[in-house]
């Protein structure tokens, strides 16, 4: 437990990219272009999944919803990132960080659990096609949807509430967004057991999904290998590739920026992590689902050759 002589704060300023003031100018543009693009890549997803009759099956189901909370977990960072780059707004009340916690935490551990259960799907499919038409009806798609965003948003809210009812007698966010560690740094004390919160959070939203992938794709890849021919083989493959690129990059990130031991903690290291998790992460699922997956480019030139008929 950390401990400072109390002052009550009730605003806090960021500290953002200050020790790049000479590429400000330059990382707004850059992260402008990236947020329009991740904007853009996820909208054209959803609207493609939601338009193409063939689409409508779980696994893209799934999709559309991955990218509908990829889009609003950038809304919830990206512009005011944005702003405070060109000098609009460097403040940010306590509430209105409490706020931008709750939704910004939210959002990241329901695409962590979201990414487990399309691995099961794809496991499902896989090793049991003859019934997954069966197990994974539209029924239990809208519960398992459901259940990952209630469950994402009540470890936020409990993550949230721990570490706003605490003092805080620091006001400089040491960050470019309220972050779970940065604003915990500014706490008068931290008691113990917001880091036992902390570390038990992040083992329900990042260790378990991730194990239980790691185990998914076990099972997978062994029942790949069972079938005869080369060409089936990677056929079978190429349904689960993008997934799987997708999820390596994800919990990658999430992992390195969550389970680094606080000593090997620099800012530069920080802010460098949480641009690929907050900016790059969010673009790589439209990128990756486009480039990588035939069904998806499919449907776009259907929907680009409607579009130039007419």
């Amino acid at each position: 437990m950390k401990r400072a002589n109390c002052t009550e704060v009730r605003e806090f300023v960021f500290q953002g990219f200050s020790n790049f003031q000479e590429y400000q100018l330059t990382l707004f543009v850059v992260f402008l272009a990236l947020y329009i693009l991740t904007l853009a890549g996820n909208v054209i997803i959803v609207t493609i999944i939601r338009i193409d009759h063939h689409l409508h099956t779980p696994m893209y189901f799934f999709l559309s919803v991955l990218s509908t909370s990829e889009t609003f977990y950038s809304l919830v960072i990206i512009p005011r990132m944005l702003a405070s780059l060109v000098g609009l707004s460097q403040t940010i009340s306590l509430e209105g960080c409490g706020t931008q916690l709750f939704f910004f935490l939210g959002f990241a551990i329901t695409n962590c659990l979201l990414l487990a259960v399309m691995g099961y799907d794809r496991y499902v499919a896989i090793c049991n096609p003859l019934r997954y038409s069966i197990i994974m009806n539209w029924r239990v798609c809208a519960i398992l949807a459901s259940s990952v965003c209630a469950t994402g948003f009540f470890l936020s809210l409990v993550q949230a509430v721990s570490i706003f009812r605490l003092p805080f007698c620091h006001s400089l966010i040491e960050h470019f967004f309220c972050d779970v560690r940065p604003v915990l740094n500014l706490a008068c004390a931290v008691p113990v057991i917001n880091d036992i919160l902390t570390l038990v959070i992040s083992l329900l939203a990042i260790t378990a999904p991730a194990t239980f992938l790691f185990i998914t794709y076990v099972l997978i890849i062994s029942t790949i290998l069972k079938i005869a021919s080369a060409e089936g083989r990677k056929k079978t493959f190429a349904t689960c590739a993008s997934h799987l690129t997708v999820v390596v990059i994800h919990y990658g990130c999430a992992s390195i920026a969550y389970f680094k031991p606080k000593s090997e903690n620099t800012r530069d290291q920080d802010q460098l992590i949480s641009v690929t998790y907050t900016v790059i992460t969010p673009l790589l699922n439209p990128v990756v689902y486009s480039l990588r997956n035939k069904e998806v480019q499919d449907a776009l030139r259907k929907v680009l050759g409607r579009k130039s008929l007419s």
